[in-house]
């Protein structure tokens, strides 16, 4: 198997101040973790290109998306909410995170990776169609699975947010789109209190009480999504990677470890290799205690490999 790793230096930039949780060294800490694990000598590396403007208003209203551009400060930070920030690197930091997954499905789709992984911030999950919030600017998963279906024409998509945070953003957006199947486990009730109470056909969430260990959090997905998944028949599956729910993360109150993220992503790799012809895409949400944000990274890419 060969996976596509995705980045650039730019995501470095974007820096909402040093006590915000959501820093550069969370992408400096993945590289550590695998060059220990060895996998940056089996990974194939890629610099994350710049999402166009085309490809932002597939998911974002024009008038947003010119409203980021347009508060991107010259020197500075600026807020948009208050866990919100942009420097004046973060608009470029924002159009690699989306552009690597739009090349990410370009890689996929061409055969030349059987998957790919975004080592990306600022994260995307929770920026809705209009709205900037919780560390996002644009929903870079989102954008990603749009270009699959608009460009390659695919049918059917499933995204599988593990993030400790519902993923309101990629709900918001896909909220009336049958070819979308998501799936998103969550702590609840945690921000940003949504999620619990959707009743959709082709949106399965997983609340999750806090204190909820792997055993339980393995079960609900067996019970829950891995039946949907299978019956859904996806053409490509996308993963919003968010390792917050990890028991070292102060973020949440999930108990979850590495060795569950490794086996919620080998489980629905079954269901790509069976349906997908084996395309997968990941792109980094959260995770914030940085040791177990890296090893938890590299359980997820053992995985995908």
């Amino acid at each position: 198997m060969t996976v596509a790793l995705l980045s650039h230096p730019d995501c470095l930039l974007h820096d909402m101040g040093p006590s915000h949780p959501e820093c550069p060294q969370r992408l400096q800490f993945i590289e550590e973790y695998l060059v220990n694990a060895g996998l940056n000598e089996i990974l194939q590396y890629h610099l994350a290109p710049l999402a166009t403007k085309e490809q932002l208003h597939r998911v974002h209203d024009v008038g947003y998306v010119d409203s980021i551009f347009q508060a991107s400060p010259q020197s500075g930070m600026i807020s948009l909410d208050p866990d919100t920030w942009m420097n004046p690197y973060t608009l470029t930091a924002a159009l690699r995170a989306a552009g690597a997954v739009v090349a990410g499905v370009d890689l996929v789709m061409s055969g030349e990776v059987n998957s790919a992984f975004c080592s990306i911030r600022p994260p995307g999950h929770h920026a809705e169609r209009a709205q900037a919030m919780g560390f996002c600017f644009f929903n870079n998963i989102a954008v990603g699975v749009a270009h699959a279906l608009e460009h390659y024409q695919l049918k059917r998509i499933a995204i599988i947010d593990f993030d400790v945070h519902h993923g309101n953003g990629t709900e918001n957006i896909f909220q009336d789109d049958r070819r979308i199947l998501l799936c998103s486990s969550f702590q609840h009730p945690f921000y940003p209190f949504s999620g619990a109470e959707t009743h959709s056909e082709h949106i399965f969430n997983l609340p999750l009480s806090a204190g909820t260990r792997g055993l339980e959090f393995r079960e609900k997905i067996k019970a829950v999504w891995l039946p949907a998944i299978e019956k859904f028949k996806p053409d490509m599956i996308f993963f919003s990677a968010g390792f917050d729910g990890h028991a070292e993360d102060t973020m949440s109150n999930l108990l979850l470890h590495e060795r569950d993220y490794e086996w919620v992503t080998r489980e629905i790799k079954l269901i790509a290799d069976k349906y997908s012809k084996g395309r997968m895409v990941s792109a980094l949400e959260g995770g914030y205690a940085l040791p177990a944000l890296g090893r938890s990274a590299v359980a997820h890419l053992q995985a995908l490999l």
